[in-house]
């Protein structure tokens, strides 16, 4: 990283990609993915130090079946532990902003420091983060100890409502956008009638309006476009603008 950083050469990070659209013409710089090589976790009592690159559904699994509550939330929400961290990753009334203590974050300058909960500055799937830059390397979570079928029936339940809710079978870049609170994203999206609308391959599902499939050939450019027309219908039916959540 230090070198990058002397170099002054662009630079991202990607975990396994889950939010993210990438360019028809790539990126100019460096991609730092934050892999196995980052999937470690440690446990100490009641509390987590996971790597970045630790897969979230996966940690949600294990720590459920340890008889661990506080991230039932997260069964069924692809990406890894860095990118929740990143965004607020959160889904049934709970995020990551709920059960974080600290989070070991490296600097666009090329130095690390931790941050407490209160300094990631998290609100609404955003963090310090997205405002400043760094990336989160390891995050620690405070969860609680509990009732172990219980915790593993409700991180199940949450898992396959998203299963039979969203269209996980077909290659998306994910929710796209956020929900601009109290209304949800996909209910307008729906109540404007855009349900299956396309651009080219690029359509907006039939199983949940706030995800934007690929039949087949759907360019970055044909999501882009599908992503404008819907800010547009939305703010123009019901006044109401809305923020993508998806990053590019």
């Amino acid at each position: 990283m230090k070198e990058i950083v002397k170099a002054n050469v662009p630079w991202f990070v990607i975990g396994r990609g889950s939010n993210l659209l990438v360019s028809d013409e790539g990126m100019d710089g460096v991609v730092i993915k934050l892999g196995e090589n980052m999937a470690h976790m440690e446990r100490n009592g009641e509390k987590l130090l996971v790597g970045a690159g630790y897969s979230l559904i996966k940690l949600a699994t294990t720590i459920s079946k340890q008889g661990l509550s506080g991230l039932e939330f997260a069964g069924g929400i692809p990406g890894t532990v860095g990118g929740a961290v990143f965004m607020n990753a959160g889904a049934h009334g709970s995020d990551i902003s709920k059960i974080l203590t600290r989070a070991h974050i490296l600097l666009p300058n090329g130095k690390f420091t931790w941050y407490t909960n209160e300094e990631m500055d998290f609100s609404y799937r955003t963090s310090k983060l997205q405002k400043d830059g760094g990336v989160c390397v390891e995050a620690e979570f405070q969860l609680k100890a509990g009732d172990k079928e219980k915790i593993t029936a409700e991180m199940q339940k949450n898992k396959d409502y998203r299963r039979e809710s969203q269209p996980w079978k077909s290659p998306t870049c994910g929710s796209v956008f956020r929900n601009p609170l109290p209304q949800h994203a996909g209910r307008l999206i729906e109540e404007a009638g855009l349900k299956g609308f396309s651009v080219g391959d690029a359509q907006i599902s039939e199983m949940h309006a706030n995800f934007i499939v690929n039949k087949g050939e759907a360019t970055a450019q044909d999501v882009l476009d599908l992503i404008d027309h819907i800010k547009k219908t939305i703010f123009n039916k019901f006044g109401v603008k809305m923020e993508t959540e998806v990053e590019w």
